[in-house]
């Protein structure tokens, strides 16, 4: 894995926590969570957080 997408991979991951803190706050709806979801996916093209971006609101966590 490059630097750059170790980078990547970081800022992805950190943005999808603090997305799912706000879903569990009740600050945004699942749509407003699978948006962000789509977005970040896109812009930061990650290697493994395609792998997670379904599971963690199927898994209930």
């Amino acid at each position: 894995m490059s630097k750059e997408e170790f980078r990547n991979e970081k800022l992805y991951q950190t943005t999808m926590y603090l997305a799912r803190k706000m879903l569990e706050e009740g600050i945004i709806s699942e749509e407003e969570y699978r948006q962000i979801d789509t977005i970040f996916l896109e812009k930061y093209k990650p290697v493994f957080g395609t792998l997670f971006s379904d599971i963690s609101l199927t898994s209930g966590s």
